[in-house]
């Protein structure tokens, strides 16, 4: 049986009413210049001129973003590292090396994800759950991707020059950092006020060019989740917002939705908003772990920071594959968290 502070937060299955108020007290963005040329390049803090950021190789670099993003962020914030108790950090990369060397020399104790790109709520999420806890005053949340480091990653070397199908997407090449407190200092970003924590969905999707479709079961499965435990409909949130589906994935999600009896008139995906459409070898728009992070920090946050949006729904999507799993046949399995944003001026 669950005791009664539990009965009063945890709703439905998957669901958490925080029980205090918690802050996004700053956010900070680092982007690759191709991103700073897409829609939203004037809005981020740092666009860098060379996709090798002063340094000797693309996982150096994508560390580089991370250890940007979170000095500008606690610079916003107006803290130092010794205010922050916990860091939750993440990446695409194979044992999280773009944290690990991002991250190390800020001397933090540290929480490192991997959630594939919806670790951004993932991150957000574990951040306010333990400050509603009572156990910090601050936390510090980063992710970051870099577009060279997740080819060599997850597909081929940058030399191969392989051609992308309609439904690809491009990995982002940014971090974003966010400081969580239950102080909302001067000039708070956003409230959070929910979380719905995601499923592990798979419906047989094994093409590595489709992510979208693989990860938008996983997207309408926590959606509707969220939807049923705090007793609302989709209308409820100015946006619905998911992190890298694409137009594909987009498509995918709504008629998955519809099947689920939701009409979805609100969604916006980040991967679709990050490039132009003519923006050569974007194809379907960007993914990767900084997709959604330099989207909230750079874009959604401001919009929610003067009102303009009451409250939105921030659902960042993940394709849980590697080489391994590819190469032996395996289905790509999606994972999604939800994170309810509310205006601090509602």
């Amino acid at each position: 049986m669950m005791d009664h502070e539990e009965a009063i937060f945890a709703l439905g299955k998957q669901s958490v009413k925080l029980p205090m108020p918690i802050y996004v007290r700053a956010a900070a963005s680092v982007v690759g210049e191709k991103e700073g040329k897409g829609p939203l390049g004037d809005q981020f803090d740092m666009v860098g001129s060379d996709e090798l950021f002063g340094c000797k190789t693309w996982e150096e670099a994508e560390s580089t973003l991370q250890k940007e993003a979170v000095t500008l962020a606690m610079g916003k914030a107006g803290l130092s590292k010794e205010d922050i108790r916990y860091l939750f950090a993440g990446d695409l990369l194979g044992q999280t090396i773009a944290t690990s060397f991002g991250v190390k020399d800020f001397e933090i104790p540290l929480f490192g994800l991997f959630g594939a790109c919806s670790t951004c709520g993932e991150s957000i999420s574990l951040g306010a759950m333990l400050l509603g806890g009572g156990f910090a005053k601050h936390v510090a949340c980063v992710t970051s991707s870099h577009f060279a480091s997740a080819e060599k990653e997850f597909r081929f070397p940058m030399e191969y020059g392989g051609q992308r199908p309609p439904s690809a997407t491009r990995t982002v090449t940014g971090s974003g950092a966010f400081i969580l407190s239950t102080d909302g200092g001067k000039n708070p970003c956003a409230l959070i006020t929910g979380i719905t924590t995601g499923k592990i969905v798979d419906l047989g999707v094994k093409d590595s060019f489709n992510m979208g479709c693989s990860m938008a079961p996983a997207a309408a499965d926590v959606i509707a989740a969220n939807l049923e435990d705090f007793q609302r409909k989709p209308e409820d949130y100015d946006r619905i917002i998911t992190g890298d589906l694409g137009e594909v994935g987009q498509q995918a999600l709504l008629e998955l939705m519809e099947q689920k009896g939701y009409t979805v008139n609100n969604h916006m995906d980040c991967g679709m908003e990050i490039f132009d459409k003519d923006q050569k070898g974007t194809v379907a728009g960007g993914s990767g772990c900084g997709c959604s992070a330099v989207v909230l920090a750079a874009d959604i946050l401001k919009r929610l920071s003067t009102g303009e949006y009451k409250r939105v729904l921030f659902v960042p999507t993940g394709a849980l594959l590697n080489k391994t799993s590819f190469n032996e046949g395996q289905t790509i399995p999606g994972i999604c968290h939800a994170v309810v944003l509310e205006s601090c001026m509602m």
